[in-house]
């Protein structure tokens, strides 16, 4: 699925936030979406297949995906655990600071942070990890570390080229389907818990319900139909683990009108029944 997220991560004063998504975390699968934060992927297991607009990359352990801002991405997990950092490149923005230019330029979309980087002993590899470890373990400095690190990995991403011109990618420019995505992303999130025929689906992208069919699946991977499941079962799944209501309530309440189909549709998800997901 795909939807503009609105979370805040992090807290106000710290926009920064770090996930470890494994097996148990209800966004496992990650649904397409997108948002204005910057999102750092380190695979530390497994294999990560991922879409960014309609760039598809394997990753596997120690790569590191670079999600840009307002890029909608989406991914299929396979035995794999990553972590997620997730920041606002804005935070990083002082109106007298002599680097505004280049973070500027980020969040304008005018430069592009290179997507895909393999593992190795390098310089960017190497201030990632320095954030991901201050973040993990937290020491009474350690907000100090993490700012520091990440001006020194925008340093190493200027000095070693990390970084093109979005005129030069046309499928950053160029590509007339990621708003009509995003269009279709948005209705599904603002709608998930009521009854969402495929018409209706098709209708908000402005299409035909037969061509919007063959639209979603080559930019998501997955059906309208499974998309819409998908995102369902993410919300419940988030309900089981942060609420006290029923299981039935909670089918109910995103978008599942048949207890025995939700139920169905959850383990085929994620590989286990909500009851035994909500003890996990």
């Amino acid at each position: 699925m795909s939807y503009n997220e609105l979370k805040q991560h992090g807290t106000v004063d710290f926009p920064i936030e770090l996930y470890c998504i494994d097996k148990s975390h209800p966004k496992y699968e990650m649904a397409s979406h997108w948002h204005s934060q910057i999102e750092i992927i380190k695979i530390i297991d497994g294999e990560l297949n991922i879409r960014l607009n309609n760039q598809e990359y394997t990753a596997r352990k120690n790569d590191i995906i670079f999600v840009n801002s307002e890029t909608v991405h989406g991914a299929e997990p396979k035995n794999c655990i990553y972590f997620c950092l997730v920041f606002h490149m804005e935070f990083l923005s002082i109106s007298d600071n002599s680097c505004k230019f280049f973070i500027e330029s980020l969040l304008n979309r005018e430069y592009v942070i290179n997507e895909f980087n393999k593992a190795a002993d390098t310089p960017f590899h190497r201030s990632v990890d320095k954030i991901f470890d201050a973040m993990t373990h937290k020491s009474p400095g350690y907000k100090f570390t993490v700012i520091g690190a990440l001006y020194q990995m925008l340093g190493t991403i200027i000095d070693c080229g990390l970084y093109t011109s979005a005129e030069n990618l046309p499928y950053i420019t160029g590509d007339k389907n990621v708003p009509k995505l995003k269009k279709v992303l948005t209705y599904i999130r603002k709608n998930y818990d009521m009854q969402i025929s495929l018409d209706d689906m098709a209708a908000s992208a402005g299409m035909s319900p037969k061509y919007f069919c063959y639209f979603f699946r080559d930019m998501t991977k997955k059906t309208p139909v499974e998309y819409l499941n998908s995102y369902r079962i993410e919300k419940a799944a988030r309900k089981l683990l942060n609420t006290d209501m029923s299981v039935t309530d909670i089918a109910f309440s995103c978008g599942f009108n048949d207890l025995s189909y939700f139920i169905k549709t959850f383990k085929h998800l994620k590989g286990i029944t909500p009851a035994k997901f909500r003890k996990l």
